[in-house]
């Protein structure tokens, strides 16, 4: 049976929306960042973010769905995100498919946005479950087993900073403009990145947790006695502040695939267009005979063909949303292999 899901993603600050069909062939992909309004404030704001996906959330749409050549009336199902993520942008996304789908009587299907990205690897690729997924974004560094398309095991998360939070944080102390993790990124190239140490949380222990809390204190502690007066020096802070954040992530996630026995392994999310964080994953899991799957970085950053991908899978299965469904802020799971708290 033939199908044609639209899929909205306004989870942030990209109002995006996708058109899919049969769960394979991308028919548009539209994406309207709001980088630049937030740039000069240093981050998102959420109210901003809100009134931003107001305005765009339409013509986003049609966007799509003239580039996909598909009206309106032909959809099968509408597919969005409905949390984690700041509650007024999800809420415009949420609103917005209720609406297409009440008025065309197609089935809504709500979609979490971490579970998307860690499910996005199959965009390009068939992965075969289970498989080790790690999340790693500007408000969310989190370690998946995934065991099926509706089945994500948490087994590590993120203590208190997420990396891309680490990443932007850092940048500021530096002086560097929003988004901070691309200028860091682009630095770092010219950058010696065992100029300077700084610490690697939670390498040392059993736990699959991160913290990079103390990564950024370091680099406050660093400033403080050292005084940065070259772009070489800059790049070296960049490219050995950068490298632990990378050593980190690459290393746990490394172990968490041993631990498990498993082959093949994802990282998604924004940070993981990081360019330093794509070639040592890539040395470190080829020097382990473990296959890394990394998604192109335009499917890496906030889109809607990953919701609408997920979406897909939902749709096959018949697992609909009513439409007093609500959005929420954090995703809350049990760690089931008692390597952290448990919360519902």
């Amino acid at each position: 049976m033939s199908s044609l899901i639209l899929a909205i993603e306004s989870s942030c600050d990209e109002t995006a929306a996708s058109v899919i069909k049969n769960g394979r062939e991308i028919l548009s992909n539209v994406v309207s960042s709001q980088i630049d309004i937030h740039k000069k404030y240093g981050g998102v704001v959420p109210e901003i973010a809100s009134r931003k996906h107001v305005e765009a959330i339409i013509p986003i749409i049609n966007e799509s769905l003239e580039a996909s050549k598909v009206k309106l009336n032909e959809l099968n199902a509408v597919a969005v995100t409905n949390g984690p993520g700041l509650i007024g942008s999800l809420l415009v996304g949420l609103s917005t498919a209720k609406s297409i789908a009440f008025s065309l009587d197609v089935p809504l299907i709500a979609v979490d946005h971490i579970e998307a990205h860690a499910y996005s690897v199959n965009i390009e690729n068939n992965l075969n479950f289970p498989y080790i997924a790690l999340v790693v974004s500007g408000g969310h560094t989190t370690l998946y087993l995934v065991n099926s398309y509706n089945s994500f095991e948490l087994i590590g998360k993120t203590r208190d900073d997420a990396a891309g939070e680490a990443f932007d944080k850092g940048a500021k102390l530096l002086g560097l403009d929003y988004p901070g993790g691309i200028q860091i990124d682009r630095l770092s190239k010219e950058g010696k990145k065992d100029k300077y140490k700084f610490p690697r949380p939670f390498l040392k222990t059993d736990s699959f947790d991160f913290s990079f809390s103390g990564v950024k204190t370091s680099l406050v502690h660093f400033l403080k006695k050292h005084e940065i007066t070259s772009n070489q020096d800059l790049s070296d802070v960049c490219a050995s502040y950068q490298e632990a954040i990378a050593e980190t992530l690459v290393e746990k996630t490394l172990r968490a695939a041993k631990q498990f026995s498993i082959n093949d392994v994802a990282i998604t999310g924004g940070v993981a267009s990081n360019s330093r964080i794509r070639e040592l994953a890539q040395k470190r899991f080829d020097q382990n005979n473990i296959n890394l799957f990394i998604p192109d970085i335009k499917y890496c950053t906030d889109n809607a063909v990953m919701i609408a991908k997920l979406g897909h899978q939902k749709f096959e299965n018949g697992e609909f949303s009513d439409l007093d469904i609500d959005v929420y802020s954090t995703k809350r799971s049990a760690y089931t292999r008692g390597k952290g708290f448990k919360n519902s």
